[in-house]
């Protein structure tokens, strides 16, 4: 058996290398969809030289991001990838293992659900503008949840000192991936009332709980409510947004992520690019890499809240998954801006 599994990543590796050689420029991700294996599997086809197998003490490990100094904090969903530049600043752990829940506030910003994660790793690459230093997590899926990278100010000795006390006695590369069962969603609903539900909203996190209160998939409930409260629009709103809050320079909230993690831009945007199917927010501490082709649908969306409307452009995949949201940057006890409010009713 052992044998079995050095020869499925020896290969594996061979077959990594080859297309590193084919393809200089191809990201891991990408060459793990070619392979026909997880992203998570084939980084642990390096363990041993460039890559360890961290302990499961998320929170822990989570909480001494704060000593690194600045990073690069990076986390996508299917098809928008968020990169945010500057120090882990503000961590809250709640709750009890497993479902552990942590808010991240600061420069990087983020809502993490350790519930998800299932593996962890240190990896440093050698590039051509020298060693790369990061710390990566996955789902059981073997699906990237979060990455940490380090910058030329990060303290690199801390870095050391965490992949040691955090490192794995269990170094084996047989990693146990498993699929995740699709979840079963009702097909029909009592829309009267879903929709009562829907106008007594009092924050916008109640949301979440009233999908699961009638069992409907978010995009089932945006397409099935009321025009006045979710309609669709152009799959390339996007566009309209950054390109409008850039010109302006009307503040935004853009949040992205997965199972384990959704990191949220709040801020100006400036530099935006278009290259080919990604539309891109190059900022110098913040980036954005949105794929416009797996953009299936993108619908306006009003909930109620207790300070009036929130309004947000929202972007599915054709499997139905978020992609992303644009909400006008507002903070709590206060309405939105009008001129947010304008360019979400100009779509």
């Amino acid at each position: 058996m052992e044998t079995t599994i050095l020869n499925q990543v020896s290969t594996l590796k061979m077959a990594w290398e080859k297309l590193k050689v084919e393809q200089p420029n191809l990201r891991i991700r990408d060459a793990a969809i070619q392979l026909g294996v997880s992203e998570a599997e084939l980084l642990a086809s390096q363990l041993g030289e460039s890559v360890t197998i961290l302990k499961s003490d998320w929170p822990e490990i989570l909480v001494e991001f704060k000593k690194l100094g600045k990073v690069m904090s990076l986390c996508r969903s299917n098809g928008c990838v968020l990169e945010h530049k500057g120090n882990f600043q503000k961590i809250t752990i709640d709750g009890k293992a497993p479902h552990q829940m942590a808010t991240v506030i600061g420069p990087i910003e983020q809502r993490i659900f350790f519930s998800a994660w299932k593996f962890g790793f240190a990896v440093e690459n050698e590039t051509p503008r020298g060693v790369m230093r990061s710390f990566q997590f996955f789902d059981k899926a073997g699906t990237a949840i979060l990455k940490v990278y380090l910058q030329d100010d990060t303290k690199v000795d801390i870095f050391n000192q965490l992949v040691l006390a955090y490192r794995s006695e269990n170094q084996e590369q047989d990693l146990q991936i498993e699929e995740f069962a699709k979840p079963e969603y009702a097909k029909t609903i009592d829309m009267d009332a879903f929709t009562h539900d829907w106008e007594n909203m009092k924050d916008t996190h109640d949301f979440f709980g009233m999908l699961r209160k009638y069992n409907v998939h978010r995009l089932d409930a945006v397409k099935w409510i009321d025009d006045r409260w979710a309609h669709e629009v152009d799959r390339l709103s996007a566009r309209k947004i950054v390109e409008t809050a850039s010109a302006s320079q009307l503040p935004i909230m853009i949040f992205a992520g997965n199972r384990g993690n959704i990191q949220i831009h709040q801020g100006k945007v400036k530099t935006i690019r278009q290259m080919g199917d990604w539309l891109n927010v190059l900022d110098p501490q913040f980036n954005m890499h949105l794929n416009e082709d797996l953009i299936a649908h993108a619908f306006v969306v009003h909930k109620q809240t207790e300070d009036g409307l929130v309004s947000s452009l929202e972007l599915f995949d054709k499997e139905g998954e978020m992609i992303a949201q644009f909400f006008g940057l507002r903070k709590p006890g206060l309405p939105q801006l009008p001129a947010w409010r304008a360019l979400i009713d100009s779509l």
